[in-house]
């Protein structure tokens, strides 16, 4: 390597073990130097709960850190120290974990020499699940606090996404359906999805990909197999109706409406999906500001636009939205708001965004797609993500071309669909104390 030139990142190791388990171990040689980053991603999510136990996949998620004596991230150091958690711990690193709609990913990063315990760790609490109903019944508190305080404009995203999808539920859970569930309910969970072929780990960092492949093979074999292709509920869809669905409303931090759009297929229409994204990182970039400014009838007070469920696109791919988020002057109804929105992105829609003007947007992306590389925890569960959840498309380092081929053309194609796409409507009541 000439001195001054960044290292060339070697190509990753995939590879499906005999009982389906799908491995990525991918050696990093730049901001991995000394770490590595551990991802399990289970594709079962929120919705593959059960019926009338809204957040048990939540509640299962919570169970992978057993208290007492393992405890969890947000357990407190009274677990046993020779436990997963205290291992990673112990090392200096640190583990989470996050459950999605379609999805629940473990992640860990930690020194590289901690790896062989951590890869440990994660095949016996795979394999030795077994909670007790005290742990069911202290891990369903938990989660209620969890619940209870994510109200309000902390559940804005889900609010608009029922307002999509009416009958849809969160990844939270139900506090009135977790409080009788039971440790057989959760082990009988853990059975149906928790299996090899609905699996991914991931490995990427300072690491001899063949001996991790080898290692991993001998602890993960034993992981019950079935089934291949995990079993879930039909794909949700949105049916185009005359006029937007109303979602009620909810306290938040000022006076306004949220908008929820839904975007295209992330699989199925990767490149329509995309041109969303470059339409709402461009409308953010300063369109919507002028617009504000312009309108001569001052309905709004700010507006912006974000892709993807929590703002985090391409991090799933069960029916995905776009959200505006309006300001309202006082004395500007729900509908003028829409109104004044509607007309900022009709001039997109008209008005295609000059070369100069896309490839700043393009490029603000694609920064950021090589921020979150440098991040070992981030390639990891987007590997993870990219296995399971999109078809294998060849991961992060994917998404830099996938961006660049979007077009002026592509991003006002996309404004035209949304300007004639339902959308959901959320009233957002501002806090007048």
């Amino acid at each position: 390597m000439v001195e001054g030139q960044p290292a060339v990142r070697p190509a990753a190791l995939t590879r499906r073990l005999d009982n389906g388990l799908h491995l990525t171990v991918e050696p990093d040689p730049g901001p991995g130097r000394g770490l590595v980053a551990v991802a399990l991603t289970v594709a079962a999510g929120g919705d593959h709960d059960p019926a009338g136990r809204h957040g048990t996949a939540h509640l299962v998620e919570h169970l992978m850190f057993p208290r007492g004596t393992d405890a969890g991230p947000d357990g407190g150091p009274d677990g046993d120290p020779d436990g997963h958690v205290g291992r990673v711990e112990g090392a200096g690193g640190m583990c989470n974990a996050e459950t999605h709609r379609d999805h629940t990913v473990f992640h860990t990063v930690a020194p590289a020499d901690a790896l062989p315990g951590i890869l440990e760790g994660e095949a016996r609490r795979l394999l030795e699940f077994a909670p007790s109903d005290a742990a069911v019944r202290t891990e369903t508190e938990i989660i209620g606090e969890e619940i209870r305080g994510a109200v309000g404009g902390g559940r804005l995203w889900d609010t608009a996404y029922a307002s999509l999808h009416p009958g849809s539920r969160d990844a939270y859970g139900t506090v009135a359906e977790l409080r009788n569930a039971t440790a057989a309910e959760a082990l009988a969970f853990h059975r149906a999805h928790y299996t090899a072929g609905a699996m991914a780990l991931t490995v990427v960092g300072d690491v001899d990909a063949a001996r991790v492949a080898e290692r991993v093979g001998e602890l993960f074999g034993a992981v019950p197999a079935m089934p291949t292709a995990p079993a879930g509920p039909a794909r949700k869809s949105v049916t185009p109706t005359a006029a937007p669905a109303a979602a009620g409303a909810i306290p938040y931090a000022v006076s306004g409406v949220a908008l929820a759009y839904a975007l295209p297929d992330a699989v199925r229409e990767r490149h329509a999906y995309l041109a969303h994204v470059v339409l709402a990182e461009l409308m953010g970039r300063g369109r919507l500001a002028r617009a504000v400014r312009a309108d001569a009838r001052r309905r709004l007070t700010a507006a912006s636009i974000h892709c993807g469920y929590y703002g985090q696109w391409l991090a799933t791919a069960a029916p995905d939205l776009a959200m505006v988020l309006l300001g309202r002057s006082p004395g500007t109804g729900v509908g003028e708001a829409a109104d004044a929105w509607q007309e900022a992105l009709r001039e997109t829609a008209d008005t295609p965004p000059s070369d100069a003007e896309h490839r700043r947007a393009v490029n603000a992306l694609l920064v950021n797609c090589h921020r979150a590389a440098d991040s070992l925890t981030a390639r990891a569960v987007a590997h993870g993500r990219s296995a399971l959840l999109f078809s294998g498309d060849n991961g992060p380092d994917a998404l830099p071309g996938q961006l660049a081929r979007v077009t002026p053309a592509d991003v006002a194609a996309a404004a035209r669909r949304l300007l004639t796409a339902p959308y959901g409507v959320t009233e957002l009541v501002g806090d007048t104390q």
